[in-house]
């Protein structure tokens, strides 16, 4: 009888499957899930003198299996190298130097954590457990290690330190900046970092100090957000800074401390310019006595100039002894708020006055509007407020109730002001005078805007009369 083609072709199957099977059987028998396992060496001496300093434990796996290793000293404490480390399996070789997951000593007290630590000096039995993931199987094997010679002192960093915990980094002079700090007890690798919600780092450079980076010593750490160069800061929120000690053998001890970021950003702001006409309108008034300001106190403010045609572009004639007023807007076209302090618009300079001597002390992060003018000695010897105390955003200092006044992101203001002119210098008459936007202590942001033609026109005695 014949036998059909699907038939033999079943059979083919079939035959071929168990020939496959019956070779499996021969090559891949049921091997342990762990074997051949153990260190290169029987002594370890890890004190990074480039003697004995690692050793290497080989292990092969039959299959796939969460892996763990640790050593066991005589007083049955445990120190984990690897804990259920998912593996495939194979033929492994890792080096060890002797540090393991982060422990204390029974009386000891340290600042900080101890994240990798050196084992201490003696005879341990060391232990590899594998936990199958495709079965309910364990392997599981043991062997002995001696470890002598260790450097077991940790690069401690001590008295660590964040100041402030509330950062602003805008480069308005208030708390732009974050001083990281702490005592190293042990020559070591050390960085600084932030870490936001999602576990990114943003390293933190060093602070160039008497200690150099790594010695025993203090380390000092600066951070400003990187505004200072140009860049956006990170985005505010809180965050967790850690201050890291990194030894030659490999421990490795931290710090942590809580840093909380708010109205970050790259300030941003500028005169704004005229679609026509002057970008700053320069006017003329008479001179009061009731305006005159000095260190003991402002005079009469002038009221904001409203004269439309201060626009326009040509020389501007003032009767020597009388008043040269501006008027200008200032746009704060950044993401973060800009400080700025007195005196406020409105104020009136005598010809030979500073800000100054109005008591207006340059202040590092601090915006003004300055006037200056060919004859000045100084660089914009006239300044004033970005805007009126009472339109601009108050804040106070908890730590010394100082109050600060903020031109707010997307807000403009109006700053006027006035200069009485007295002094003629007739090799600079007319002469130029302008205005300008400083960030004090950082740059003028505009400068030399609105530039106009200043004549200075002498009263004669009769006119006077």
């Amino acid at each position: 009888m014949r036998l059909s083609v699907a038939v033999i072709a079943v059979a083919a199957v079939v035959a071929a499957a168990l020939v496959v099977l019956a070779s499996g059987a021969l090559l891949n028998p049921d091997r342990p899930l762990v074997s051949e396992a153990g260190f290169d060496a029987v002594v370890l001496s890890p004190n990074a003198d480039g003697v004995a300093d690692v050793v290497t434990f080989a292990f092969t796996l039959a299959r796939t299996a969460d892996v763990s290793l640790h050593l066991i000293d005589g007083e049955q404490s445990i120190y984990e190298f690897r804990t259920n480390v998912r593996t495939p399996p194979g033929q492994y070789a890792i080096q060890f130097s002797g540090v393991v997951d982060g422990f204390s000593l029974p009386d000891e007290a340290f600042e900080g954590t101890i994240d990798r630590r050196l084992v201490p000096d003696g005879d341990y039995l060391w232990e590899i457990i594998a936990v199958g993931v495709e079965q309910a199987e364990v392997g599981q094997l043991r062997g002995t290690l001696k470890i002598e010679g260790g450097d077991a002192e940790l690069p401690l960093l001590n008295n660590f330190s964040v100041s402030p915990t509330t950062f602003t980094p805008n480069q308005d002079g208030v708390a732009d900046r974050v001083a990281v700090s702490a005592y190293l007890t042990k020559p070591a690798t050390v960085t600084a970092y932030l870490v936001d919600d999602a576990g990114e780092r943003l390293y933190i450079a060093p602070r160039q100090t008497r200690t150099r980076l790594g010695e025993v010593g203090w380390q000092e750490f600066d951070y400003e957000g990187g505004v200072d160069i140009g860049a956006e800061p990170p985005p505010d929120g809180d965050y967790v800074i850690v201050l890291e000690a990194q030894d030659a053998v490999g421990q490795r001890v931290s710090q942590r401390g809580a840093l909380t970021l708010q109205d970050g950003g790259k300030p941003r702001a500028g005169i704004v310019g005229q679609v026509t006409g002057a970008d700053v309108a320069f006017s003329t008034l008479p001179y009061d006595e009731v305006y005159f300001s000095d260190s003991d106190g402002l005079g009469r403010l002038l009221d904001e100039p409203s004269d439309p045609t201060d626009v326009r572009l040509g020389t501007v004639i003032v009767p020597m002894g009388e008043l040269l007023v501006f008027r200008l807007v200032v746009e704060n076209y950044g993401a973060s708020p800009i400080r700025t302090d007195g005196p406020p618009p409105g104020t009136v300079y005598q010809q030979d006055q500073v800000a100054a001597a109005l008591n207006a002390i340059e202040q590092d992060g601090v915006w003004r509007v300055g006037v200056q003018c060919d004859t000045s000695e100084q660089s914009y010897p006239y300044r004033w407020a970005v805007g009126r105390f009472e339109d601009l955003r108050q804040a106070t200092d908890p730590t010394n109730d100082n109050v600060y006044y903020y031109l707010a992101p997307g807000e403009r203001s109006v700053v006027w002001g006035a200069v009485r002119l007295t002094d003629i210098v007739t090799t600079r008459n007319p002469q130029q005078c302008w205005a300008g936007l400083i960030h004090e202590g950082v740059a003028v942001a505009n400068n030399r805007i609105g530039a106009r033609d200043i004549l200075i026109e002498a009263v004669s005695p009769e006119a006077g009369d």
